[in-house]
Parts: structure tokens; sequence; C-alpha cells
């Protein structure tokens, strides 16, 4: 049912027609990847997060892991982790398939720095068997409540 959203979600925005839908499951960057033959790094994963009583979903790279110190001091509190119930009730979304797209109105979107080195990337729409693949610019401009860009994540770059 929540492909079926996002799906409408999508078509005023001109990308629907490139959702893609598998036989085998997406639901992990791992599954993702090789059901769409691309590197894990391209899965553009939507974690779930509460910051106070805030819904908020951040969408990294698939090798990037959320850095405590960065993520407290962009959001200044703890990284708190939504439940499975959480991200259905609240998000409207399974986890396997939570993505940027077709979100209630309180929930804000951030996209994480890890995504910039792509051309494209390749978030879930909302089933754990989907993807779409997405340049930057586009991902921006389809995902719902989007609230900015941010730089919370590890893993992905060479620290210093």
């Amino acid at each position: 049912m929540s492909i079926a959203l996002v799906r409408a979600y999508l078509e005023p925005l001109g990308v629907a027609e490139r959702i893609l839908e598998f036989d085998v499951s997406s639901a992990t960057v791992e599954l993702a990847a090789q059901a769409l033959g691309v590197e894990g790094a391209r899965i553009a994963k939507t974690l779930s997060f509460w910051v106070g009583e805030e819904p908020v979903l951040i969408v990294a790279a698939g090798d990037a892991k959320v850095d405590n110190p960065r993520y407290k001091a962009q959001f200044h509190t703890k990284a708190k982790m939504m439940s499975h119930e959480d991200c259905h009730s609240v998000i409207g979304h399974d986890v396997g398939g939570v993505c940027p797209f077709a979100l209630p109105s309180g929930v804000k979107v951030y996209l994480d720095e890890s995504l910039r080195r792509f051309e494209t990337v390749y978030p879930a729409v909302g089933s754990a068997n989907s993807a779409i693949e997405l340049t930057i610019p586009e991902l921006e401009r389809c995902a719902a409540n989007f609230a900015g860009w941010v730089d919370v994540c590890k893993g992905w770059r060479e620290e210093t």
C-alpha cells in the first residue's frame, strides 16, 4: 500500500515511471545493491529518528554510519532511532521501505552530505522490494518536507 502512495506522490513530480520493483527483497543496503547491481554506497538509506518529540528522517549513503558527536552537534540531542512500530505509525512506511516520499507534514527530511559524491542514488519507494534512481538535485526536489542538508555521518570519507 505504501508504494502506491509514493507512486501517487511522485507522479506530479515527473519521476514515478522510474520506480523499480523487484522479485527479491531490497530491504537492506546489501540486498538493494544486489537487486540493482550497484555498489552499496549508492543506496540512499533513510534512517528514522526522534529529535525530542519530532520525527526526523535522514537520507544517507549506504556506506555511511551516523556519527554521534556530529549528530548531537546538529540536533542538540543524542541520536534516538525510531522503533519499527513508530516507523509504521508515524512515518507511514515500514522498515525496509522507509523513504523520503509521501510523508505526513510533521516529518522533516534531511539529506546527508555523504550523498553528494554520487551523480545518482537509489532510495526506496515505500516497500521492501522497490527503489528509484534519482540525481541528487531530483532527490532534493522530490523529498517531502525537505529541511536541508546535514553532515552527521562517518565511514564514507577519509577521516583526518
